[in-house]
């Protein structure tokens, strides 16, 4: 094992949800299990009500008994970011992490960063969600920019984010390691069960769409290209299972114009963590049918349950779905999208796609990622 480090995550953790929050205390989980010293700064005001597109920002679940988390930085107060990048120089930890998401946290992270590691000893390093957002707004870039200066090293997660960051920060030194797996939902159930626990038919072929509901993530797609003819023919249904991050009345209308009411289920709540597996176990086959990415959880939870998956041919998303393998690709536009689901079917790849997700997931271990970030750590 590498030498005892205190480390200090900064971002989303509990009692915040989503898979900002599962990314970060599952990379606390690993370092712990290594024997590091790790801390958790989560925030107090993750976004103001009024910014924030779903219903709630907090998890239902219980507090992460086992993980050291204290809320303490405020994203919208200039005044709580010097306190806590005080805090964070006197605490003096070996690294800082701090996953990067949304140039709107660009000043936060940015101004504490700076003072935390006044000192001259603590290594700075962040893992890349995205350096350009999905949804440009007023801002954008000198956000980004301010963010990125106090930061030593990068770990990208794809390579679109990896040559995003060489526009802003050309030498600074960088990693390319894809997502890990989202292990924390739970062990697989048979199919069967899974259906049984969602109140689904055991006889119908079943694809799930899943993840918040946002313009980028093509759920209009993904509608069009389930009310095609091929899909009607082969009586395929789907579960989209997911919070609204904005109107749903786009959605709600292409639903009754398609006539989809009783081939597509619409569980449109947040889905609760226990509850994850019985979504991804139920289904056939994940579909992210994305008009833009950079790379997706989801395409790890899909891994983490040994389901294929469809993919648009977008950003990141290639990198992890290699096609006819472990999945399709397809073109970001309904008549592709159907076709993938409907070659998945007829060629009745379920089998051997199945044994090859189990084979292609063993590339991406949380180990893997807490290596690389020593080993930059030690190149800073």
């Amino acid at each position: 094992m590498a030498q005892k480090k205190k480390i200090l995550i900064v971002g989303t953790a509990y009692p915040f949800r989503g898979g900002l929050a599962a990314y970060n205390e599952r990379l606390a989980e690993e370092l712990q299990q290594e024997g590091h010293d790790v801390e958790i700064f989560t925030f107090t005001v993750q976004y103001p009500e009024f910014l924030f597109p779903g219903k709630s920002q907090y998890s239902t679940d219980p507090a992460p008994s086992h993980l050291r988390i204290k809320r303490l930085v405020n994203s919208v107060n200039p005044l709580n970011w010097i306190k806590v990048g005080r805090r964070i120089r006197k605490m003096n930890p070996d690294y800082i992490l701090v996953k990067f998401w949304l140039p709107i946290m660009g000043p936060a992270f940015g101004t504490l960063l700076r003072i935390g590691k006044k000192k001259g000893h603590t290594k700075v390093i962040s893992i890349l969600d995205n350096v350009v957002p999905h949804e440009k707004r007023p801002g954008d870039i000198p956000f980004t920019k301010y963010f990125l200066k106090p930061v030593d090293a990068f770990i990208a997660m794809s390579q679109s984010v990896l040559n995003d960051l060489r526009v802003f920060e050309p030498t600074k030194p960088a990693s390319l390691i894809p997502h890990p797996i989202y292990d924390n939902y739970g062990e697989h159930i048979s199919k069967e069960t899974a259906r049984a626990n969602l109140g689904l038919q055991q006889d119908k072929k079943y694809v799930l769409f899943f993840g918040f509901i946002r313009a980028y993530k093509g759920l209009d797609l993904f509608l069009k290209a389930m009310a095609d003819e091929r899909m009607k023919d082969m009586n395929v249904h789907a579960i989209v299972a997911g919070e609204y991050y904005e109107d749903p009345a786009p959605y709600q209308q292409l639903l009754e114009e398609l006539q989809l009411g009783n081939r597509v289920l619409m569980h449109t709540d947040f889905i609760p963590t226990e509850a994850v597996k019985n979504y991804f176990c139920a289904a056939d086959l994940v579909v992210q049918p994305y008009k833009s990415a950079t790379q997706s959880g989801i395409s790890q939870i899909a891994y983490h349950f040994n389901k294929p998956m469809v993919v648009t041919k977008v950003g990141g998303l290639t990198e992890m779905v290699p096609d006819g393998i472990v999945g399709f690709q397809a073109d970001p536009e309904p008549q592709s999208i159907a076709a993938a689901i409907g070659k998945y079917y007829t060629d009745h790849r379920e089998t051997d796609m199945t044994e090859a997700v189990k084979k292609e997931k063993l590339q991406y271990s949380w180990h893997r990622l807490a290596t690389e970030i020593h080993k930059l750590a030690d190149e800073i």
